[in-house]
């Protein structure tokens, strides 16, 4: 195993690595023909880059949402700061938050230590964090002790996002930093990560299990800085006894031996099948770690069910990795380039004009009280751009679509109610029937794109709106107006 890599990762042939090119067009044409919707992808093989490619709109310069992984990072800063003797994995959790210890403590909860909430194993029998989030008065802290510890802490594994927070709430209580800034001169700035991001609570606290922003290079430096046991250019970042007890079995999660979710969970790091292990975030962020044969795979996307992509990994990736180098083939590594250097995700497919083009472009459209809180639309047609300009309590928005192409922009229609900024979209469109025309919306720094669907019918306009993931079944919202 290579002890360092250089502040540019370096790039070579697959085939340098022990690796075919042919093997990985195999598994990026299975990629495309199974899953459809990833968004980056990038092989580390001994420490060298040997593929990587983004689905344009999505790029190497744009961070990306990271869900869950998130907790990974949270669990590496956990680990430093014990080290420095912050604090230690068997203090309580009640004495971090004396202000916020219940009335009555139960034996469950004075016994719950850190190492319980870095394993998913406090003992309480929902993920605390859908108590938490909703407060009113926002003291998420508060909220975590008040749902009760059922199972003797250690003993009962339970996915609890809300305990990923209450470390990142330990780590800035202990240290006097918010955990984004604890990380920056420890973690981010010796990997060459910068501007990442990180949400926050209402109480100011770094969300820790989820809310993380950085590039799919950046989540490359972290697993190769775990695959090199935390040892980053001849230093070591993170002590290599945590990075060995994170990523180990610390609590087991399950009985299916043929499930990655089933294999065993560490200190915010899954257990995989293949003695590997890995850090990953909803709708298709991983950060895979292979020790055996020396490797990382990083993937972003947007998809529905995460065990696809892993199923492509073992069956097709890892065979393929050899221990020797292998014999140059420059016709393969050079169609592999081409694939990778062209990868995309389609616009929107239709025609650029139909019979109604002239009747409905400018219109204004009044709508019908709807939740997404939305007044009017107005749909203004020219020959190379399509712009939606809608109107809510708020304000006017427009968002401008090309067709065939994607056109840059922001919008705020989508956001959450904690996200306050225009997001940055890439956007296309077409008419895919006569009398409608259909957009896409990506918002291309997270896992997510909006599919509108604007119907017209002499003076009625029907939208259907779409997300393409998310945490209950996407359903389509339906808005309906009529022209003024």
């Amino acid at each position: 195993m290579v002890d360092t890599v250089k502040p540019d990762l370096q790039r070579t042939s697959p085939e340098q690595q022990g690796i075919s090119s042919s093997s990985l067009m195999q598994f990026f044409d299975a990629v495309d023909s199974q899953l459809h919707e990833l968004h980056s992808v990038m092989l580390l093989r001994h420490g060298s880059v040997v593929a990587e490619g983004w689905w344009a709109p999505y790029g190497r310069a744009l961070p990306h949402m990271m869900f869950s992984l998130s907790k990974s990072f949270t669990s590496t800063a956990v680990g430093i700061a014990i080290a420095e003797g912050r604090f230690s994995l068997d203090d309580p959790v009640l004495s971090f938050f004396p202000d916020e210890t219940p009335a009555e403590v139960s034996e469950f909860l004075a016994a719950m230590r850190v190492r319980h909430l870095l394993s998913m194993s406090t003992g309480q029998a929902v993920d605390t964090m859908m108590s938490m989030g909703p407060r009113e008065d926002g003291k998420w802290t508060k909220g975590f002790f008040e749902v009760p510890v059922l199972h003797a802490p250690g003993t009962h594994f339970l996915y609890n996002t809300g305990a990923t927070y209450m470390l990142s709430a330990i780590v800035q209580k202990t240290t006097g930093m918010k955990l984004l800034d604890y990380l920056e001169p420890r973690l981010f700035a010796p990997l060459g990560i910068e501007k990442a991001t990180w949400q926050e609570s209402p109480q100011g606290i770094s969300t820790g299990g989820f809310g993380l922003s950085v590039k799919t290079e950046d989540i490359a430096r972290f697993g190769q800085l775990y695959l090199q046991k935390g040892l980053w250019q001849g230093k070591q970042i993170v002590p290599a006894a945590w990075v060995e007890e994170a990523t180990s079995f610390q609590v087991s999660n399950g009985d299916n031996a043929a499930s990655d979710w089933n294999q065993g969970y560490g200190y915010q790091f899954w257990r995989c099948l293949h003695n590997a292990y890995r850090g990953d975030g909803a709708f298709g962020q991983y950060c895979i770690v292979m020790p055996e044969q020396d490797a990382v795979l990083v993937i972003t996307g947007g998809i529905a069910d995460m065990q696809p992509p892993l199923n492509l990994v073992w069956d097709i990736l890892l065979p393929a990795m050899g221990h020797e180098a292998l014999p140059d083939d420059d016709a393969a590594h050079d169609r592999l380039t081409a694939k990778l250097s062209a990868l995309a995700l389609p616009p929107v497919q239709g025609a650029a004009s139909s019979p109604l083009s002239d009747t409905v472009s400018g219109r204004v459209y009044m709508l019908d009280t709807n939740d997404m809180r939305l007044e009017s639309i107005a749909v203004d047609l020219t020959e190379s751009l399509c712009t939606l300009k809608v109107k809510t309590a708020a304000g006017e928005e427009t968002i401008r679509c090309g067709y065939g192409v994607w056109q840059m922009g922001h919008t705020t229609l989508f956001n959450e109610p904690w996200i306050l900024k225009a997001l940055p979209i890439a956007t296309s469109g077409a008419w895919t029937a006569d009398d409608t025309f259909t957009m896409i919306v990506r918002l291309y720094e997270t896992p997510f794109f909006q599919t509108i669907v604007c119907h017209f019918n002499e003076d009625d306009l029907t939208v259907s709106v779409r997300v393409n993931v998310g945490f209950v079944p996407p359903e389509t919202r339906l808005l309906t107006g009529h022209s003024v």
